[in-house]
């Protein structure tokens, strides 16, 4: 992989990629197909090329805030 890494639209980051690709490559790792045509055997560049193709949908959720609990009478 280059280091001049051209990312798709919907990617805001290098480390986005790579943390939704090493979820893929999980996935990969663990039974699933591959979803591009690629030469490599590797799960985390399949993975990488998976995302780079746009064959992978993901969205990014805001953790959920921890409830309090109410302080308790004696």
């Amino acid at each position: 992989m280059a280091n001049n890494l051209i990312l798709p639209k919907d990617v805001d980051s290098k480390f986005r990629l790579i943390t939704v690709a090493a979820q893929r490559s999980k996935q990969i790792q663990n039974g699933a197909k591959a979803r591009v045509e690629t030469r490599s055997r590797k799960s985390t560049r399949v993975a990488i090329q998976e995302v780079l193709a746009g064959a992978v949908s993901w969205e990014v959720t805001e953790p959920k805030a921890k409830v309090q609990a109410a302080p308790e009478e004696a």
